[in-house]
């Protein structure tokens, strides 16, 4: 007895550290302050549809890559605490698309996400075809129509040859000094490849001497040299006849990441800061009264154990607040139902074992032996519906899109800590008070409802 009264006694000790850390990390300067979604703290979310459909081979690397680009180029703009995550198809929840999806806490103006975001450049380099298409003009002679051939208007076709800005490495600007083709001090753009990328510019440029290579910038072409050597080293010259500003403004949207592969808007979504600070203070409100209601009735209606549950599922939340703050979690309305849900299934466990222990005390056992008892009974079903709930947490969240993940992320979480706070919590405490002997006293206090 004495060694479960010191253990308990650890555990209030642990319980009331973690309660404070809680508490007083609640301010926004602290690094563990919880970090709300966008339905809570105001925002816009931007959807971006991908287009991977030029991408031959590692998509996974050029999602991942373009991953990288947009959130530094958002960190850039010095958006607080920006949220850039990429949704992969899903044809079994119905997704057939790669998604890009950008959340910007505190920026409720469309135009100024967009603005953000920018208009970061596609990069790619394409061979010229050795054929041409020969442009043909519809021409009226008599009243009979004809079409005249005008080679001067052929138009070249370009073949993708997989180098793209996916392995863009820098950008710098310099001036050229009159050699080749340019003018004197005219705005030349350098471009370093990373490793992988210099292997396959120097591919491209040794096995297709002579040929045109064309670099085009957002699909436009805006130079076509032609290969007179193969290239070692890793680094192009885009010479593209710019002016000094456009030449600088293209090296900076360069380095902030030339994107590996398109992306089109394809949605947004703006809640403003009133809307979301009142679906803050419902949802702490709505969470608040649940929890007071369930406590009320616990102690009501199971006296001493409904004490212990109602401390136990404290325990619960601080150790699930915890567990956002630290990991950490971005809360969202859903995510507090989820924690609301999973509060009620913690009630569930103790409703459990309270109902198994009433059935030992009626049979006449003392209050310890019935404790041990139900709890023993009660376990199995426990059990199972614990991780019966918490496999479903993680489809929904394998399935979800990110609202859903949102919720079943907390959910899962508040599944194994209402299992602890449950079983293991709720029993230590129970076994640190209860006599081993029977008693009149001690019977009254551990029943429930109306049996005494």
């Amino acid at each position: 007895m004495a060694r479960r009264i010191f253990i308990a006694i650890i555990v209030l000790v642990a319980a009331g550290l973690l309660g404070w850390f809680v508490f007083s990390t609640n301010t926004h300067s602290s690094r563990y302050a919880v970090k709300l979604g966008l339905d809570l703290a105001g925002g816009t979310e931007l959807v971006y549809n991908i287009d991977t459909s030029k991408v031959t081979s590692d998509v996974g690397g050029a999602l991942s890559s373009l991953q990288e680009v947009i959130d530094r180029r958002v960190n850039l703009f010095g958006v607080a605490e920006p949220l850039v995550q990429v949704e992969y198809a899903n044809p079994a929840s119905g997704q057939t698309q790669n998604r890009l999806l950008i959340d910007l806490p505190g920026v409720t103006n469309l135009q100024a996400a967009t603005t953000a975001i920018g208009q970061t450049p596609t990069l790619d380099f394409k061979l010229q075809a050795t054929t041409t298409t020969v442009a043909a003009t519809p021409v009226t002679v008599n009243g009979k129509t004809t079409l005249e051939i005008n080679p001067a208007s052929s138009t070249p076709q370009y073949t993708d040859t997989g180098l793209t800005g996916a392995y863009l490495k820098s950008a710098s600007l310099q001036f050229s000094n009159g050699s080749g083709s340019t003018v004197s001090n005219s705005p030349v753009v350098i471009v370093n490849f990373n490793d992988a990328g210099a292997a396959l510019f120097q591919k491209i440029t040794s096995e297709n001497v002579g040929r045109t290579l064309g670099i085009f910038l957002d699909g436009q072409l805006i130079e076509s040299p032609v290969i007179q050597e193969a290239i070692p080293g890793g680094t192009a010259q885009i010479s593209g006849h710019f002016t000094p500003a456009q030449a600088r403004s293209l090296v900076e949207n360069l380095n902030y990441g030339a994107l590996p592969v398109p992306i089109a808007l394809a949605s947004s979504n703006t809640v403003g800061p009133t809307l979301g600070t009142a679906a803050l203070h419902a949802g702490l409100v709505a969470g608040v009264i649940g929890f007071l209601m369930v406590a009320l009735f616990m102690i009501i209606w199971y006296r001493v154990p409904g004490v212990v549950a109602t401390i136990a599922l404290v325990i619960y939340l601080i150790v699930t607040v915890a567990v956002i703050k630290i990991v950490p979690i971005t809360l969202t309305a859903s995510g507090i139902a989820g924690l609301i849900i999973s509060l009620g299934i913690a009630v569930d466990a103790n409703v459990l074992i309270f109902e198994r222990m009433k059935e030992e005390l009626q049979s006449g056992k003392a209050p310890h032996e019935a404790a041990h008892i139900g709890f023993g009974r009660a376990w199995p079903a426990i059990r199972d519906g614990h991780l019966t709930m918490f496999v479903s947490g993680l489809i929904l969240f394998w399935l979800g899109t990110s609202i859903v993940q949102g919720f079943a992320l907390v959910f899962s979480i508040g599944v194994l800590t209402s299992l602890l706070s449950a079983v293991f919590i709720s029993r230590l405490f129970l076994f640190a008070i209860l006599p081993e002997k029977p008693s009149s006293l001690w019977r009254f206090l551990t029943g429930s409802g109306m049996h005494f």
